[in-house]
């Protein structure tokens, strides 16, 4: 599957954006701005409003397809979903979640599944959810020439053996560990990491010590960038926000007002009026009129 390389309409950004830009990013202190998209119109929206980053994340799982949690989500779902955002987008990096199941079995299944979200669905790159226990990983999809976003902290894939969606980070030994894995992500060749549910220091710490840029949720301002899922962004994810959740939006509203204006113009019938029907030439109107179609009738 061919992606063309497209020009943005923005003329202060008429360039796509590349990894390399992100990087030069962390050195000049410009905030790296990252969002999630599921389908075609709103990525259409998140890349023409200047994102640098849209992340298919797994979060499709809840707030698009109703799943408890992330981990049932397919990767043929995810392919799915990935492939529709990137036929709306022409300047942001487009990155795919690999969901759960998708690369713990073993390292060349989880190579042969990130070249598929590449290959056929044209990501530019993939995130995984762990530290240094997927050094090998990282390494592989590095030499398979397949850009690596980690992701260290609270992980979503991982809430049966946390007991919960819980803030990571908290003890000098879980900060120790924490850095660990961001410096083996790190030197395995990933070439960025989202750090999710830490303390603000340690997720300054982590954006100090290492050299790739660092994109946080619900882990402070000090990151190199920041990142929310759409839907809680304005007000759709039918769920009580995390505190690190700001809404700049309230769609659920909107979208409720509208329907429930439709329905009732619909009862009352008041949708469609004459305006918003078509109507026969006056020539056809008046031939069915005739004795001889009446007749016929």
């Amino acid at each position: 599957m061919s992606i063309p390389h497209f020009r943005n309409a923005d003329p202060n950004s008429p360039e796509p954006v590349t990894f390399q830009i992100l990087q030069q990013r962390k050195h000049t202190g410009r905030p790296i701005a990252a969002l999630t998209a599921y389908d075609y119109a709103t990525a259409r929206l998140v890349d023409e409003a200047g994102i640098d980053l849209i992340l298919v994340g797994d979060s499709l799982a809840q707030v698009v397809l109703g799943y408890d949690n992330t981990l049932p989500v397919t990767v043929e779902e995810m392919l799915h979903h990935t492939r529709a955002v990137r036929r709306a987008v022409r300047r942001a990096i487009v990155a795919a979640d690999m969901p759960w199941g998708s690369y713990h079995v073993s390292v060349a299944e989880g190579v042969a599944n990130a070249v598929r979200f590449v290959k056929e669905a044209g990501a530019q790159a993939v995130k995984i959810e762990g530290g240094a226990s997927r050094a090998e990983l990282v390494e592989a999809l590095s030499a398979a020439e397949i850009p690596v976003i980690g992701h260290l902290g609270l992980t979503p894939q991982s809430v049966h053996r946390m007991g919960g969606y819980r803030v990571q980070g908290k003890t000098p030994a879980a900060v120790s560990a924490l850095l660990h894995d961001a410096h083996t992500l790190e030197a395995a060749g990933a070439v960025m990491m989202v750090l999710e549910g830490m303390p603000r220091e340690v997720a300054a710490r982590i954006t100090g010590e290492v050299g790739i840029p660092t994109i946080g949720i619900g882990a402070g301002p000090d990151c190199d960038g920041q990142i929310l899922v759409i839907h809680d962004l304005v007000n759709l994810s039918f769920a009580r926000p995390a505190k690190f959740v700001r809404q700049y939006g309230d769609a659920a509203a909107l979208f409720r007002t509208a329907i429930e204006g439709y329905r009732r113009d619909v009862e009352g019938r008041a949708f469609p009026d004459d305006a918003e029907s078509y109507h026969l030439s006056k020539e056809v109107a008046s031939a069915l009129e005739s004795p001889e179609m009446r007749r016929k009738a």
